[in-house]
């Protein structure tokens, strides 16, 4: 007989209005203070201390306009986030400072996350949707240096790029870009080169969201469809499907893999986050708790696997906090 599916460990509400982008920070050095950072559709970022539930802080720094996206960087004082006033901000937030530093104008009118990597002490790599609908401009921060733009091939017609995930093999190695795109496409970009490695249409509408697990060289993405589509990449670099995955309702807004790699989230546009096992994709439970869309999901950093958590933030203006299978 399978469990009934947990309640939420706790529910965070205040934030008045649709929740669109979670991201945790709760590892070194401060690991006595576990943070979770929201962004939401009135423009504002809040900071959550998960000891006592409440907001610590909030950050306006987005002309009232919908936030989609928040990354720390390197630490909790340093963040980056992404707004529909078509600007990405970088805060200095130590010493209870709440003051933006610097921010690179997008231009782009879409939704679509840029994607951070590490690539060096204090340097970062940054992909965004860049001023002409197909292409992807990669800086370099926090010098906001351009490092290239990547150009479909004449007559690809691949639509606007949709989600984003900068990776690499190992640090020092190649950076490597997976893009999604309106038409379907999830395209295999070599940042240095500046050209497209392998494409592979894994869906028959814009993906919405994707993710990948380097180790095994595989990922899955979603659509507004019912289908989760899980490809991987072979030694030639090249795409291919794996297999897919028929939903119960359509419509994926988000999706991400658990950093040990056993477990994936994705949230739903019929309200609920389901939690399947990565290796073979195997349905584990459907948290049922949201009255709305769910818009995004996000798993801690937390350096012991006992302590990790599941964050969900939906239209209904409320983010569930979860502590599911967190003993495997």
């Amino acid at each position: 007989m399978a469990l009934p599916p947990p309640d939420p460990q706790f529910v965070l509400r205040g934030t008045s209005a649709p929740v669109h982008t979670l991201h945790f920070s709760c590892g070194d050095p401060e690991p006595d203070l576990p943070l979770l950072f929201s962004g939401s559709e009135n423009g504002l970022i809040h900071v959550w201390n998960l000891k006592t539930h409440r907001v610590d802080t909030t950050l306006d720094g987005h002309g009232r306009k919908s936030v989609y996206c928040v990354e720390t960087m390197g630490g909790k004082d340093r963040l980056l986030s992404q707004g529909r006033d078509r600007r990405i901000c970088l805060w200095d937030l130590a010493e209870g400072r709440t003051s933006v530093t610097d921010s690179v104008f997008t231009e782009h009118v879409g939704f679509c996350r840029c994607s951070l990597l590490k690539v060096a002490q204090r340097r970062w790599l940054m992909a965004m949707a860049a001023r002409s609908l197909e292409e992807v401009q990669i800086l370099e921060l926090p010098s906001k240096t351009s490092v290239c733009t990547l150009k479909p091939e004449v007559g690809a017609k691949l639509g606007m790029p949709m989600c984003l995930k900068l990776w690499q093999l190992s640090c020092g190695s190649q950076p490597v870009l997976l893009a999604g795109y309106e038409d379907g496409s999830v395209v295999l970009w070599n940042v240095s080169m500046g050209k497209a490695l392998s494409q592979l249409i894994c869906h028959q509408e814009p993906v919405m969201s994707l993710d990948f697990d380097s180790e095994k060289a595989k990922g899955i993405s979603g659509s507004s469809e019912k289908v989760l589509s899980i490809w991987s990449l072979n030694e030639q670099q090249n795409l291919q499907v794996y297999k897919t995955h028929e939903l119960v309702n359509a419509g994926i807004s988000d999706i991400t893999i658990r950093p040990d790699k056993k477990i994936l989230a994705t949230a739903g546009w019929d309200h609920r986050i389901r939690i399947f096992g990565w290796k073979k994709l195997k349905p584990l439970a459907v948290l049922d708790y949201h009255t709305a869309t769910v818009h995004c999901v996000s798993f801690s950093d937390h350096s012991s696997p006992r302590e990790t958590l599941l964050a969900a933030g939906s239209k209904d203006q409320r983010i569930s906090v979860w502590s599911i299978y967190a003993q495997t």
